[in-house]
């Protein structure tokens, strides 16, 4: 299989445009990149909003995996953790340091989470954020067995590679170009197991076509409004990170807010 990072040898992207099989896009407008401040205020709404979570579906305490971000680690999502611990699951980080975008982290946490499937007795959701969301897509592909579901917050596992606004902080972090390379036309194709994305229209990391889910039995895509820095950590993407984690196993359904919650998730989109 092939790894998660390009190889070091770099491609013209103009001329990587041209190839039809991925969807051709451009980075989210400068506008929304600088709308990426509202990250701060995403968290205190959800520092106010922690008494609502009283009301939230309980998990039947199986193990859960975070997955930081490109230039993050574990501690960025230590307050989905915390939110996973008092919902009742096992909630883990992935224990591969900064997430520099490299291949090793992909088989370390390969080895992670057959060594949680193990110790649990049971399989694992993986939540990964931006990057952290491809990781778990393809160690789910390589491990299904062990993977029960995969939830993921905007990551670009579609469309084209260079429509985001962090290549820059890509290759200094992974020391490594970024190319088109044959991994990119299977990405967007679904792990054998659940998988939820969760998105945002106003993203201004990545485009947000590049986030979505193409039509599957189990695959689906929720969308709310989010910077790509405040998602992790956004009431809503926890609201939904509860209600699909505590679904039972081998019985899962799509997303279907009921009561007041229909009002703040808007329609998602379908996938390419």
């Amino acid at each position: 299989m092939p790894s998660l990072t390009p190889s070091p040898t770099p491609l013209n992207p103009s001329s990587a445009a041209t190839d039809d099989r991925l969807l051709a896009l451009d980075p989210p407008h400068r506008w929304l990149l600088l709308a990426e401040s509202r990250a701060f205020s995403e968290y205190a709404l959800c520092v106010a909003t922690a008494p609502l979570r009283l009301r939230w579906p309980r998990g039947d305490g199986h193990p859960v995996i975070t997955l930081p971000g490109l230039g993050a680690s574990d501690r960025s999502m230590r307050p989905m953790r915390r939110l996973l611990r008092h919902l009742g699951y096992f909630a883990h980080g992935w224990k591969q340091g900064l997430n520099r975008g490299r291949p090793e982290a992909e088989d370390g946490l390969l080895a992670r989470v057959r060594n949680l499937y193990r110790r649990h007795g049971q399989p694992v959701s993986l939540v990964g954020w931006s990057m952290g969301g491809l990781y778990a897509r393809e160690v789910a592909k390589r491990a299904p067995e062990a993977v029960r579901q995969v939830i993921t917050l905007a990551s670009p596992f579609t469309g084209h590679p260079f429509a985001s606004n962090a290549l820059t902080a890509y290759r200094w972090l992974s020391r490594r170009a970024l190319e088109i390379e044959p991994r990119w036309f299977s990405f967007r194709e679904p792990p054998p197991v659940p998988t939820t994305s969760i998105y945002s229209r106003s993203d201004g990391i990545v485009h947000w076509r590049c986030t979505l889910n193409p039509p599957h039995p189990q695959a689906e895509n929720i969308r709310i409004e989010a910077s790509h820095f405040g998602i992790g950590h956004h009431p809503l993407a926890f609201f939904a990170i509860a209600d699909r984690l505590a679904q039972p196993a081998q019985a899962w359904r799509p997303f279907r807010p009921q009561g007041l919650t229909r009002h703040l998730f808007p329609e998602p989109d379908r996938g390419e």
